[in-house]
C-alpha cells in the first residue's frame, strides 16, 4: 500500500509541479474536471511545502536559541 508521503515530491520538485499547475489553471484551457483535479494537487502540493517549511523554521529556531544548551558545543579552534 502506497503511503501519503510516497506520492509526494521533495520540496524543490513539488514547488516546481506546483508552478506548472497554475500555469496550467491560467491558460483556462483545462475542462472543470481537469481544473478541480489540478486545483485538489496544488492544494496538497501547497499543504506538503508548508509543512517542510514549518520543519525548517523549526530546526532553525533550535538551533539558533541560545537559551538551549543541549544545542550548545564549545568550539574548538585547533590550536
Amino acid at each position: 500500500m502506497e503511503s501519503k508521503n510516497d506520492k509526494l515530491p521533495d520540496f524543490e520538485k513539488a514547488l516546481e509541479e506546483l508552478e506548472s499547475l497554475v500555469e496550467q489553471l491560467e491558460t483556462g484551457d483545462l475542462t472543470l474536471d481537469q481544473s478541480l483535479s489540478q486545483f485538489k494537487r496544488g492544494v496538497e502540493l501547497t499543504r506538503h511545502c508548508q509543512g517542510v517549511l514549518d520543519e525548517a523554521q523549526q530546526v532553525v529556531q533550535k538551533l539558533m536559541d541560545t537559551d538551549d544548551e543541549s544545542s550548545a558545543v564549545p568550539f574548538d579552534s585547533g590550536d
